[in-house]
Order: structure tokens, then C-alpha cells, then sequence
């Protein structure tokens, strides 16, 4: 299963005065985690956007196991873990670099939708990014 890797280090901004990430900050890092998954395919959020396409969150979830601290780095490791229809689920695990320990996971599941906020089916709109995104689920052997 393909899964993408993004860096970053925890600004003093996204902490209260414990030193602690904001648990709102966990959703702004599993954008990036979507947006450098697109990026590492060659397709980007723009792009699709620029096609008439967006795709608004329709749920959401995140599991705090351990607090990431300011100037933690962090790994958003990203991977898909459906895609059905118009729907796309996405996977993310919040890792501090020093350590390797698991600090969060999450999923955020996602509609294809045109700017009026119909549902689109993006296998026909788009069918080589679909298929890509495809690939992406298949097992690694």
C-alpha cells in the first residue's frame, strides 16, 4: 500500500503554555499529510480544483496516544484507505521523528464534489487520476 511521508516541526503557535500541540492542530497536519500525498503523485489539490472539483471533509476522527511538544519534528505518514464511488478515506499516523513513537492517528473521509457541492463521480471525470489513486491502495509485494 503506497503511503506518503511529510515533515514538519511543531511552531510554538500550535502549543498552549504546557509546551502541548492543540488537539485542533492534529487536522491542519493531516492536510498537509492529503496535500503532499497528492503532490508525491503528480496531481495536485489546485489542479483539481482548477477541474471544477473540491472535496470537502465529510467526517473526521483522531486518536491522541502521546502529546507532541514544540519542536517536536513530526512525520505525517499518509496512505488511502478507500476509495468508493465518490468517496475517499484517507489514513494518517502522527510520528515523532526522534523516537519513532506513535503520537496520533487519524482518518478524514472526503466527497467528490463540484463547486455547487454536487456530487461528482471522479472515475468518469478524471479516470487516470482515479485509476492512480487505485493503484495506490494495491499491496506492496
Amino acid at each position: 500500500m503506497y503511503t506518503n511521508d511529510a515533515w514538519l516541526r511543531v511552531r510554538y503557535e500550535e502549543t498552549d503554555q504546557m509546551g502541548v500541540v492543540y488537539n485542533g492542530n492534529y487536522y491542519t497536519w493531516f492536510e498537509v499529510g492529503r496535500s503532499e500525498f497528492f503532490r508525491s503523485l503528480g496531481y495536485t489539490y489546485a489542479q483539481m480544483e482548477r477541474e471544477g472539483m473540491i472535496l470537502p471533509v465529510i467526517e473526521s476522527g483522531c486518536v491522541y496516544k502521546i502529546p507532541a511538544k514544540y519542536d517536536d519534528e513530526i512525520l505525517i505518514r499518509t496512505r488511502i484507505e478507500a476509495l468508493k464511488g465518490i468517496r475517499l478515506e484517507f489514513q494518517y499516523e502522527i510520528i515523532r521523528k526522534e523516537d519513532g513513537e506513535l503520537l496520533a492517528t487519524g482518518k478524514t473521509i472526503h466527497a467528490f464534489v463540484d463547486r455547487s457541492l454536487k456530487p461528482v463521480n471522479f472515475k468518469k471525470v478524471n479516470p487516470k487520476v482515479w485509476e492512480i489513486l487505485q493503484d495506490c491502495m494495491k499491496e506492496v509485494q
